[in-house]
């Protein structure tokens, strides 16, 4: 393993690794050129070309890095790929509460200015931990598949097999978290517990709660964090709006790809590795996100689900939005209501070996159609208060997922969630709030959610 270091703005020397353990398999003899060659070559095909992938060093984000490596020797079985893994300033901290820190871009900023020098071609992101607010010459890129996004109920292992849910945990008892968006749900849904902050990699984790003399009897993880690292088997429950009063992340269980907005090849790179409807669904997600957000630690959370029928598409899955049907077996696929009885969820789970192309013609029994159902909340810290929708719309392209996030965050908003966005509900007061309380610098978030300024992702 090598060692290469870097100065750079307003930074100190900050090592990047490259990791011969998961890089493409390069002949010795071969120079790798510079990053920035990958732009002036006309085909990714080019044996020339060597495209450098930036990561954090932790053992998650690697082995996440090393899927997204796999598609794309899968797709470009004759380019060169190295990776390079350096820790972000959330890695360096793992002391201080993650709602203390005002830095949105907590896990990418170090890596975006090497992607800005280019010095990298594009970075592998956990699309959770991406701001969605990008800098001015960077964008998303890709989103692969996505993982199971939910979260999951961690028992201690020395109470395994004597409580299978959050409910059945004795009152008082101590669940370890680092979300408040975890937190504050659970306290509504669960008054009777009491929740902590735990910080540090999975492992780590998950060592503090076993240890004997820990205060925690369980935590709450991503359930896509557990399964890439084999460690499905410590899932004593999952978590949803239906079971356990739980939703996810704004991203969660989806990598996102960061790339320059002007790097053509590494955009025609990516072209065969991403999945439409991921994609389109995560879009949906950070729109409502990006609306609402304005520094606040405030809470929010989604579900998606995908509607599923038999045969032909929903004709009442139209443009607009309606209230949602039910799901099934939270794979991230709804039946719709007006379909036949036989229909049944399917393995897709908003995205999982679906389609990219979103046809409507002659849909076969257990297909997809276009119709996204969305649940999202924003509560207050203490769970007192709450804003909720459920809501679905007909998404043909991404430029319909942007302004579905955006339209369910104008229903929020009408079910009072600038109230609860209000500098009195949030963490640690107005510290949280920075000088930009919405995308156009407005002190109300209806005035600034709602004039017209439109921020997207890139892709």
């Amino acid at each position: 393993m090598t060692t290469t270091s870097f100065t750079m703005a307003g930074l100190q020397d900050a090592p990047l690794v490259t990791d011969n353990t998961i890089e493409t398999s390069v002949p010795a003899s071969h120079t790798a050129p510079h990053p920035s060659s990958s732009s002036s070559s006309s085909s990714p095909q080019d044996a020339t070309t060597t495209f450098h992938i930036g990561t954090r060093s932790s053992l998650l984000a690697r082995v996440q890095t090393d899927i997204v490596l796999s598609l794309l020797r899968a797709a470009w079985p004759k380019c060169h790929f190295e990776t390079h893994s350096m820790k972000t300033a959330g890695d360096n901290n793992q002391t201080t509460a993650l709602y203390k820190f005002n830095d949105k871009a907590l896990w990418t900023q170090e890596l975006e200015v090497l992607l800005q020098e280019k010095k990298l071609d594009l970075i592998v992101h956990s699309l959770k931990d991406m701001p969605t607010q990008l800098p001015i010459d960077l964008e998303l890129g890709c989103v692969t598949a996505r993982g199971d996004p939910r979260d999951a109920f961690v028992m201690k292992s020395s109470l395994v097999g004597k409580y299978k849910s959050l409910a059945e945990l004795p009152e008082g008892s101590v669940v370890g978290t680092s979300s408040l968006r975890r937190t504050a749900q659970l306290k509504r849904s669960h008054p009777h517990l009491r929740f902590a902050d735990v910080r540090g990699n999975m492992g780590t984790r998950l060592s503090k709660l076993d240890n004997p003399e820990s205060e925690y009897s369980a935590l709450i993880l991503a359930v896509a964090g557990l399964d890439r690292l084999g460690m499905s088997s410590r899932i004593t429950a999952y978590l949803s709006k239906a079971d356990g009063g739980m939703l996810y992340a704004v991203g969660q269980g989806a990598l996102g790809i960061e790339i320059r907005k002007d790097d053509a090849k590494v955009k025609e790179l990516l072209s065969k590795v991403g999945c439409e409807r991921t994609t389109r669904a995560v879009l949906a997600e950070r729109s409502l996100m990006r609306t609402l957000e304005g520094g606040c630690s405030v809470p929010i959370g989604v579900e998606t689900e995908w509607v599923m029928r038999k045969g032909i598409l929903d004709p009442e899955v139209g443009v607009g939005t309606k209230p949602a049907e039910e799901y099934h077996n939270l794979t991230g696929v709804a039946t719709s209501s007006t379909a036949d009885d036989s229909a049944t969820s399917s393995s897709h789970a908003n995205g999982k070996e679906a389609p990219a192309d979103n046809t409507n013609v002659d849909l076969n029994e257990g297909e997809l159609t276009d119709g996204l159902i969305m649940r999202a909340l924003v509560v207050s810290l203490d769970g007192s208060e709450i804003a909720e929708v459920e809501t679905r719309r007909r998404l043909t392209s991404r430029e319909e997922a942007d302004e579905f996030g955006w339209e369910v965050a104008r229903q929020l908003v009408a079910k009072g969630a600038d109230k609860i966005l209000e500098p009195g509900h949030c963490a640690e007061s107005e510290d949280h709030w920075g000088t930009e309380r919405g995308v156009n610098g407005s002190s109300s978030l209806v005035e600034s959610c709602f004039t017209g300024v439109r921020l997207r992702d890139g892709i």
